[in-house]
């Protein structure tokens, strides 16, 4: 018998919709280099649509409060994909730069 794998829907919130733009203009516009925005923005998006399978792949956070709300981490490159889990569906909620201090700017929401 076949192996049935669960599909979730991906659903990304208007703030990490936001923030990959801004690091496609970032690198754009500052870094001077179109190709590789768009590469960088198609690697993010594409880690993000791998979530559809097994998205508990991906660990919960350890710190607190993202492990309490069920916060998970996913590097691409030098960016951070922060999402939950909730029934069949993932929500993205935001997409921060690695080396940014995430703890205050998830603090922010």
């Amino acid at each position: 018998m076949p192996l049935k794998v669960r599909v979730y829907e991906v659903l990304i919130s208007d703030k990490a919709s936001e923030e990959m733009d801004a690091i496609y203009t970032y690198i754009a516009e500052i870094l001077l280099s179109h190709v590789a925005a768009a590469n960088q923005y198609d690697r993010i998006a594409e880690a993000i649509l791998s979530l559809e399978a097994m998205p508990e792949r991906i660990k919960l956070m350890d710190s607190e409060p993202e492990h309490s709300k069920g916060i998970r981490a996913m590097s691409v490159d030098r960016y951070t994909v922060f999402f939950v889990v909730r029934a069949d569906t993932v929500y993205v909620t935001r997409v921060l730069y690695s080396a940014s201090d995430i703890s205050r700017r998830l603090l922010n929401e």
